[in-house]
């Protein structure tokens, strides 16, 4: 392996001993992952133990344990702080990868010139794929005008394109050179929970880069592991960190008056739709 094919993973986890072995048992097997840094927020579930173990087993391998949940980018932030790799791939806990995938991921990003930030297509456990490995960027306004319809915020997939350029991907799986993640500033703190992968697609396109997504990449995503112990909160940071959004990247050209009718309305929909409903799947169905 030569050493600019080497790849950093960085690993969120936060309440996630059910899938965080395997999560890790996978990148272990990885090629091309010379480095990686388990960044655990405040897990009392035995997560930090599972993550240790693997430590030990494995001197890539570095665990950072969080006394308080300083939230999704503020952890990978911490995480490539450890890392000196060309490649920096951020991975979620309960996404399982094929031995051959960062790999594969990592020689797509070196064969497109300006490619800045890459994603893989993702199935859950029923082998449905999840839409939102290419999305648009997120409009409140646009959904407002739709009374909340969201089918417009996904691409459909392009079958005849292998690596299909969209405007942002999911957090679940992303590799970018490293470098230009520490010239971007890494991820916006400011969101706790959700929108920050949205966000940091935007920064890269702004900045003159592409975000793209290698259809012939499938991983494994569960999906919402870590948060089914708190759905009514994961929702809040949901609404929270799209408000952020609207704010960093649609609100100056939009007028006060519908501004104030977009803030109504998603609140609105928290309170009346979101939350309850969470509330209800994690009473009644025990899932989020």
């Amino acid at each position: 392996m030569t050493r600019a094919a080497e790849i950093g993973v960085v690993v969120v986890s936060h309440r996630s001993a059910a899938t965080l072995g395997r999560c890790l048992d996978c990148l272990r097997c990885a090629e091309g992952v010379a480095a990686i840094v388990v960044v655990d927020n405040a897990s009392r579930d035995g997560t930090g133990a599972i993550a240790e173990a693997q430590a030990a087993a494995d001197r890539r391998v570095t665990v950072v344990r969080n006394d308080d949940n300083p939230g999704f980018g503020s952890a990978c932030n911490q995480g490539v702080r450890r890392l000196d790799t060309p490649w920096v791939a951020f991975v979620n806990p309960d996404v399982y990868l094929a031995p051959d995938d960062l790999a594969r991921l990592a020689a797509h990003a070196r064969a497109v010139p300006g490619a800045g930030l890459l994603g893989t297509d993702a199935v859950n456990s029923a082998g449905v794929a999840d839409p939102a490995t290419r999305r648009w960027d997120p409009s409140l306004r646009r959904l407002l005008m739709r009374a909340g319809a969201r089918d417009e915020l996904y691409f459909g997939r392009d079958p005849a394109s292998p690596l299909q350029k969209v405007e942002a991907t999911s957090g679940a799986v992303m590799l970018m050179p490293l470098a230009l993640f520490r010239k971007l500033g890494g991820f916006d703190e400011g969101y706790r929970l959700h929108a920050e992968d949205l966000d940091l697609c935007r920064r890269v396109r702004d900045a003159g880069y592409e975000v793209l997504v290698a259809n012939d990449i499938v991983v494994l995503h569960l999906r919402g592991v870590s948060s089914r112990a708190r759905p009514v909160w994961v929702e809040w940071q949901k609404h929270r960190g799209l408000w952020r959004y609207f704010r960093k990247f649609e609100a100056a050209q939009t007028k006060p008056a519908m501004r104030g009718l977009v803030w109504c309305g998603l609140w609105g929909h928290f309170y009346l739709l979101a939350a309850p409903r969470a509330l209800w799947r994690r009473l009644f169905s025990g899932s989020d």
